[in-house]
């Protein structure tokens, strides 16, 4: 049994299958890069099967990002590990098919209609086929947690012996407790005649919050692969959080003597990251990347703090990549000292977008005294849309008083005709929704809308995220400006230019710009 475990990483295959949470290919592509310095083993990067978007991304991924293997899932059908193949096909020695069917009585009984026999039968032939596309194969037992025991040593070994080199079991729906978990683990590593052929692998939800849990449980006897994603990102509840499992084993190192290839440096830049393109806000008191993880308060901690950091830290927040808020750059910095900044972030401009980024910067250094990391990861984000921009603002004027209706002028350029509107609203974020709203179709349901303080002070920039529903399809947008009604409109804006259909209104005139 190997003394390395394995981080095999779903935030954008899983982890973005949180409603709300769907990125667009450049932001896939952000967030893989950063997995990869981060050092996760494996990025299952996408369905390729789901949608020509899915397989774009993957490919892409593929093509792209070096280091992890890459992983594409497909379901246990043909067309779906031709078209997985295909994606992963540029990552070359490094291209993982991960692929799965449904094992236990109510699975295969009321979703897939199939006999055991015909579960088994599909598995394998379904693992040939992907084995004969790529060098490395990943079987999945969905809903493994509810599976009877003998089955599943049946299916394992079949699939083992044609060839898949992974086998995860996954408690798919957060059903099981650890001691269960761990010993289901043991079981079929114990009974499974060719077991030691194969590297076992779990993936667990986190429905009852007990997905970290029975990750470690599932560890300790014997998988030596973990699923998981940063932020505990996920379908429902989510999955097993990276972060916490991999500062697990740092932490206790006396208690789980395994290598991680992973740069916990990393993890919390990681984590910003996801938090800001997905625009799921991080819990403040969230294990290791959270804001109040290493905050101290309470008088007897701040004493003993003071006397030895270790009386109240069993990590140091310089471990997982928290650093002090401070001030990086200013209005006199240049392009040089800004793009040495965003490689120590983890962020490589080539030169073509730091003039662009560069722009955006100056801009923002004359409205504020301070620049914070932040910041910069602001920018970066707004400037990474700036190609998908359909929509642009070009003005926006809101007014409000104790005694006055809110009211927002705002003029917008869509696909490069000018339009104009005015609305009154019950406070000026309000009005400037409405006035947006009027020029465009469809523009969607609003779900959700917050506010967050990027960093500290009043002229610190106000980070606002949008998120819209139109019809099944729920998309996020975030803005960021020291004027948080024009932050929002800049959320709004981001948010209806992933609308695919969206356009202007016939009813508004252009506008000349007279």
């Amino acid at each position: 049994m190997s003394d390395r475990l394995y981080i095999f990483d779903t935030t954008l295959r899983d982890g973005e299958q949180s409603p709300g949470c769907s990125m667009n290919i450049d932001e896939k592509l952000r967030v893989a890069h950063a997995l990869a310095t981060l050092g996760v083993d494996i990025i299952e990067a996408g369905f390729p099967i789901a949608s020509p978007g899915d397989f774009e991304a993957v490919h892409r991924i593929a093509s792209e990002v070096h280091g992890p293997k890459i992983a594409g899932l497909a379901r246990a059908a043909q067309g779906d590990i031709a078209r997985a193949a295909e994606a992963v096909k540029p990552a070359g020695d490094n291209a993982r098919i991960h692929t799965f069917i449904a094992t236990s009585p109510i699975h295969m009984e009321a979703k897939l209609r199939m006999s055991p026999d015909q579960v088994v039968e599909r598995a394998v032939a379904a693992v040939k086929q992907a084995r004969s596309l790529v060098p490395e194969v990943e079987f999945s037992a969905e809903d493994a947690g509810r599976s009877e025991i003998d089955f599943l040593c049946r299916i394992v070994e079949q699939v083992i012996k044609a060839g898949a080199r992974v086998i995860n079991i996954p408690d798919t729906v957060g059903y099981m407790t650890p001691d269960e978990f761990g010993y289901r683990i043991r079981t079929l590593i114990e009974n499974v005649p060719n077991s030691d052929q194969a590297i076992f692998s779990v993936h667990c939800h986190n429905d009852l919050g007990l997905a970290v849990a029975n990750s470690l449980a599932a560890i300790e006897n014997g998988a030596r692969q973990v699923e998981c994603t940063i932020n505990g990102l996920g379908e429902r509840a989510g999955n097993a959080a990276l972060e916490e499992i991999v500062m697990i084993m740092k932490t206790r190192s006396d208690r789980y003597n395994i290598d991680l290839g992973i740069d916990t440096t990393k993890i919390v830049p990681t984590s910003k990251l996801v938090s800001q393109i997905t625009g799921m806000p991080i819990q403040p008191n969230k294990a290791i990347v959270g804001a109040n993880a290493f905050a101290h308060e309470s008088g007897i901690h701040q004493d003993g703090m003071l006397k030895h950091k270790k009386t109240y830290e069993i990590m140091t927040p310089e471990s997982v990549g928290w650093r002090a808020n401070r001030m990086v750059l200013g209005k006199h910095s240049g392009r040089a000292a800004l793009k040495a900044r965003y490689i120590e972030l983890g962020e490589v401009l080539d030169d073509e977008r730091l003039v662009a980024v560069f722009d955006r910067f100056k801009v923002l250094a004359d409205k504020k005294k301070d620049i914070f990391d932040e910041d910069l990861m602001s920018i970066l984000s707004d400037d990474s849309n700036v190609e998908a921009e359909r929509v642009k603002l070009i003005s926006l004027h809101a007014a409000s008083g104790t005694n006055d209706a809110p009211v927002a002028a705002v003029e917008l350029e869509i696909e490069g005709v000018r339009h104009k509107a005015t609305a009154e609203g019950d406070g000026p974020v309000d009005a400037a929704f409405k006035a947006i709203k009027s020029m465009v179709e469809p523009n969607g349901k609003l779900l959700l809308y917050a506010v967050n303080a990027i960093t500290v002070g009043t002229d610190a920039q106000g980070e606002v995220t949008v998120r819209l529903q139109d019809g099944e399809r729920i998309v996020n947008g975030q803005g960021a400006d020291t004027d948080i009604i024009v932050a929002s409109a800049k959320a709004l804006i981001a948010a209806l230019n992933k609308l695919p259909n969206m356009h202007a209104r016939e009813v508004h005139a252009q506008y000349s710009g007279v």
